[in-house]
């Protein structure tokens, strides 16, 4: 019960911290695309991705985009 609540608080706060550029990165990234990649579907620089990924892992407690890609494919990120 005690993840459950967990899983739950780190919901409300991802959704509630993430941009719209930030929840786009994040749902582009879910896909398994590189940075350049991400940048190319966004139309902004590789380094934009970058920044915006570190802001992403910063506000969501977590410390890559391994873990980002598991919250985003488990539901627990709403990344749309």
């Amino acid at each position: 019960m005690a993840e459950l609540k967990a899983i739950t608080k780190l919901r409300d706060r991802a959704h509630d911290a993430l941009t719209i550029r930030e929840r786009q990165i994040v749902l582009v990234l879910s896909e398994g695309v590189t940075n350049k990649e991400i940048g190319r579907r966004l139309s902004v620089a590789e380094g934009t991705v970058k920044v915006h990924l570190h802001r992403i892992y910063r506000k969501l407690g977590i410390a890559n985009r391994t873990a980002l890609a598991i919250l985003a494919h488990t539901k627990i990120l709403d990344a749309a």
